[in-house]
């Protein structure tokens, strides 16, 4: 068997003028994840990054303590197809439009512009972009400027079955993406209706670990959003 260890971005600067960027928080979390990969002597056969900043930098800071312990670690290899969805362009599109038909969404999105601190606008801010993201989901409302949710698991799933389909034994390969990658990657290896992964998405801690096993393209979950790096409380977070 080998394994595909999907490693979800560090926290990104959430609120900030540059959201793909890590926060302070989020190159701690990535250190300390390195720091653990170190101690528990895991290395990796071959390393993949999505695309965008916050995905690339989380895997550079682990390989930046590689080369602090004079131990290999090699630079990712970017792929496109594990970007993340396009939530900016489901909150300026999708969410007026939705909003207009769902008198819950327009409350949602009336105490979040009504939030007075960053912690009432962040729990305010999940409320609308989950209600959001499931009409996204449902296809009820689309737009041309926003890549459907269709589009994004099939480009998704093309990715992991191109990783997996190999016939190698004993090959362990980790990816470094965001929450909708790893979500959909779980639901394959569940065969769970598509619906499930974006649930579990809003469960996905940043930095965490989720492990999945294959030989031959069938997949097999081992674990799920672990985060045993992190044993200070100030550092788990979703966002």
């Amino acid at each position: 068997m080998s394994s595909l260890i999907l490693i979800r971005h560090g926290q990104a600067s959430f609120f900030d003028d540059d959201y793909d960027r890590l926060s302070a928080i989020g190159e701690e979390q990535s250190r300390r994840l390195g720091a653990y990969l170190l101690k528990r002597g895991i290395r990796f056969d071959e390393v993949f990054a999505g695309p965008r900043k916050r995905q690339i930098d989380t895997a550079r800071l682990i390989g930046e303590m590689f080369d602090a312990a004079d131990q290999p670690f090699l630079a990712p290899v970017v792929i496109d197809g594990f970007d993340e969805y396009d939530g900016e362009g489901i909150i300026r599109h999708i969410l007026p439009e939705a909003a207009k038909e769902d008198r819950r969404i327009r409350d949602y999105l009336d105490r979040y512009e009504k939030s007075s601190d960053n912690d009432e606008r962040l729990r305010s801010f999940q409320k609308v972009f989950e209600a959001a993201s499931t009409v996204w989901l449902d296809g009820g409302i689309q737009s041309p400027l926003v890549e459907s949710w269709r589009a994004f698991h099939d480009r998704v799933r093309s990715g992991i079955e191109r990783l997996t389909s190999r016939a190698d034994r004993g090959v362990r390969i980790a990816l470094f993406t965001s929450g909708g990658p790893i979500s959909i990657a779980v639901q394959m290896s569940l065969q769970a209706p598509e619906r499930t992964a974006i649930e579990l998405n809003w469960r996905l801690r940043n930095c965490s670990i989720t492990e999945i096993v294959f030989s031959n393209g069938r997949l097999s979950l081992d674990s799920f959003n672990g985060i045993p790096h992190l044993n200070d409380a100030s550092l788990i977070t979703y966002r």
